[in-house]
Order: structure tokens, then C-alpha cells, then sequence
């Protein structure tokens, strides 16, 4: 997993020893069910995420260059939503940021730094991202990084309990 540097961010591998900040905005009830999964009841439920995030490729921390505080997460998740795009070469981003840092454009920060070394170091044709209809957001920052809406999907999240959702994708595709 390669270093990502933006001008007030970090993007890097996890390390244990962010548990503190990652439990600060994982029991978050606006965090959470906004990303598909429950806020975290304990900071042992946390330290067992940010284990799979170490021991994966696909979550960077976002470190906040100034006070080197991990403020979020973004995520290059192997998913194919559309399937008639299976023969390209795509990933999904996906992110969620600690509410007290909302507001300051860090996710769309990451989101471009990200998706320009996807199309140039990892040589992608095409990069997703996808919000659950509530997620206005999530919404604002796939239009600010100029993500072109595809089409919804209603799906299931088992991660709450099956609660049925309307999920908008877009996408980006390689200038070629």
C-alpha cells in the first residue's frame, strides 16, 4: 500500500496505534449507518476493523497532516457494480470522516488524490463511487469530484440488520 500525500492530508496504512482516533468516530451514530454497518459499541469491535484494515490492501487511514490525527477512512474496494463493466479494470471508493471534521473539504481532498493514482499507478478503467439515497454528503462529494450519476440499485445491508436502501452509483472512466 503506497503513501498518498495531498496538501493537508495523509493517506497510509493503518497502524494499531490509531485505534483511539478510528473508536472516536466509529461509535458514531452519523457515521456508521451512513457507510453500511453499525456504530461500534466497543473499542474492542474497533480494534478487530482496524486489524482486517492492517492486514489488508483496500482502507488507507486519513491523517491529518497538522496534528497527525487519523480523521477517517478511504477505501479501494474490488466491487463491480454495474455488471455489464465486468471485463474493465475498476474499483469502488468508498470513505466516512469523524462529523467534527465535516465541512473542510478533506473527503473530496482524498477522494481526487485517490482517484488519480488509481487511473495512473494502479491503471484503472473505471472508479466507482456509491451513497445510499439519505447520504446527501456522500452525494455532494461524488458531484464536487466529478462523478457522473450511473443508476441506483435497491439492496439489502446486512450489516443493519437488512435494512433495504436505494444506493446512487457513479462513476468515473479514464481519459484515455
Amino acid at each position: 500500500m503506497k503513501t498518498i500525500e495531498t496538501e493537508r492530508l495523509i493517506l497510509r496504512q493503518w497502524k494499531i496505534s490509531d485505534l483511539e482516533d478510528f473508536f472516536e468516530y466509529a461509535q458514531n451514530e452519523l457515521v456508521g449507518p451512513n457507510a453500511g454497518w453499525k456504530p461500534h459499541s466497543s473499542i474492542n469491535k474497533s480494534r478487530e476493523i482496524i486489524k482486517s484494515f492492517i492486514n489488508g490492501e483496500e482502507v488507507y487511514a486519513i491523517e491529518l497532516k497538522k496534528t497527525k490525527k487519523v480523521i477517517g477512512s478511504i477505501g479501494i474496494h474490488e466491487r463491480c457494480p454495474d455488471p455489464k463493466n465486468r471485463d474493465l479494470k475498476q474499483r469502488e471508493i468508498g470513505y466516512v470522516l469523524n462529523p467534527d471534521y465535516w465541512g473542510n473539504g478533506y473527503v473530496p481532498e482524498a477522494v481526487d488524490y485517490l482517484v488519480e493514482y488509481c487511473f495512473k499507478e494502479m491503471g484503472l478503467d473505471i472508479v466507482w463511487s456509491g451513497h445510499f439515497d439519505f447520504n446527501k454528503n456522500s452525494q455532494k462529494v461524488s458531484e464536487k469530484c466529478g462523478f457522473e450519476y450511473r443508476f441506483s440499485k435497491e439492496e439489502i445491508l446486512k450489516g443493519l440488520d437488512n435494512k433495504k436502501v436505494t444506493t446512487l452509483y457513479y462513476s468515473k472512466v479514464k481519459n484515455k
